[in-house]
Formats: C-alpha cells, structure tokens, sequence
C-alpha cells in the first residue's frame, strides 16, 4: 500500500483534512480525509510527560504548555493519542511524522520517541505504515529497530540534494519527504535512481499538484485531498 498501485500518485492528506477541518491532526481531520478521497493521512507525533504520544504539530499546545510537560491525561480533548489516531484512520495509510529536532524544546538526543512509535506500531500492516523524521537520526533508529517498517527522509532546503538522496537511500529508507519548491525533474530522477519513491509537501495549488502528477512523483501531500484527488483523477484519465 507504500506505493501506488497504478502510475498516479498516492493522495496522502496534511494532518487529515487540514483545510476543512483546521489546524488538522484531530480525529474529526482523519475522518474527514477518509470522506475526501485520501489514500493516506500524515499526522505528527510528540512526546508527553508521561511517555505517551500525542498527535500535535507544535511542541506547545494553544495555552502555551509545552507538550513534554503535559501528561496524556490531561492534553485537551481535541489533541489525540496516537493509538486514536490510528483508529479514525482505518482504511487508509499513515505517514506517521516523529517531531525530534536539536531545535525544538522537546529535543530528546537519546531518540526514545522511535523506540516507542516502533511499538506502538507493532503487528500492523508495514505497507500501510511510513515513519519519517526531519532529524535523520531518528529515523534511523526506527529503521534499525523495524527494518521491515518503512521510513523517509523528511527535508526542507535541497539546494543541493545529491547528498540528501545519498543519505536517505543510504540509510534503508524508503522514501524521501522533499518540500515542494526543491522539487525539480532532477531530484525526481535522481531519486528514482537510488530507488527512493518521493512524497512531496505541502501541496495546495491545482497547477503545481498536476506538474507532480505528471513527474510521476510516488505520493502529493496536501491540506485538500479531496482537489488532490480530483486533479490525480484527472492524470489518470489522461
């Protein structure tokens, strides 16, 4: 379920359906990506005092605690765990995006947070599952702990990306997470070629969403699944 079954790209949904149902990564968000036509959903998950993993993009919650200081009971009612998530998201893949950078205020260089998604992922479906990480050391951990569970390379500037593409084929990954604006039909042959399958971010324009359906890019991320969808329906009809 990784890669798609025909040539067009998987329609994979920005912490859910992160348009209509905004800030995204709530229950309502995933199930509402379902409803949008969404292959997969991305969702990002962080560590709680407590040792829980909370599904939040930012490391503070809107009140301004830090999520790390907070314990799972008593997050707010919209910010789920991540075993709910995986729940309301039932039928489709995740791309579940562990939030570990030296820059944020829950940097944890010991990378405990990969030991604990490898097991709460445990004993499903590896083809509907992706781990990706900014922080290349934590993803490596996964791949060390699960190597038969797939992970990518998230980046953001790849001004030069040879070396981004050496890193993540190198590292057993399956894919590599570039941002949209660096997404060129080199790094995508360059990509193909070390055997990495590219999942692009964050995607919101029409135009741009059917150029990388037509560089043939393995999966389109985007806050509107349901655009998404209708634009790849198009690719496929073409």
């Amino acid at each position: 379920m990784l890669c798609p079954v025909s040539p067009h790209p998987l329609v994979i949904a920005h912490r859910g359906a992160s348009a209509a149902r905004p800030p995204g990564n709530t229950l309502d968000a995933f199930r509402t990506a379902r409803a949008l036509g969404a292959d997969w959903v991305e969702l990002d998950v962080r560590r709680t005092a407590d040792g829980a993993l909370a599904v939040h993009h930012d490391a503070e919650l809107a009140d301004g605690r830090r999520i790390v200081d907070v314990p799972a009971d008593s997050l707010p009612p919209a910010v789920p765990l991540l075993s709910d998530a995986l729940e309301a998201c039932e039928g489709m893949g995740v791309n579940v995006e562990i939030k570990n950078a030296p820059v944020d205020p829950d940097w944890d260089e010991t990378r405990w947070i990969a030991d604990e998604t490898v097991r709460q992922l445990a004993g499903r479906d590896p083809e509907s599952l992706l781990v990706t990480c900014f922080e290349l050391g934590t993803v490596g951990r996964v791949h060390e702990l699960a190597p038969g569970l797939p992970t990518g390379f998230l980046s953001f500037h790849l001004d030069d990306p040879a070396p981004v593409v050496r890193a993540a084929a190198g590292g057993g990954h399956r894919t590599l997470n570039p941002w949209d604006p660096f997404v060129t039909p080199a790094l995508v042959a360059l990509a193909s070629d070390a055997g990495l399958d590219l999942h692009v971010w964050t995607v919101n324009d029409p135009v741009r969403m059917a150029e990388l359906v037509e560089l043939g890019v393995a999966g389109i991320i985007s806050d509107h699944p349901d655009v998404l969808r209708e634009v790849v329906g198009r690719g496929a009809e073409g």
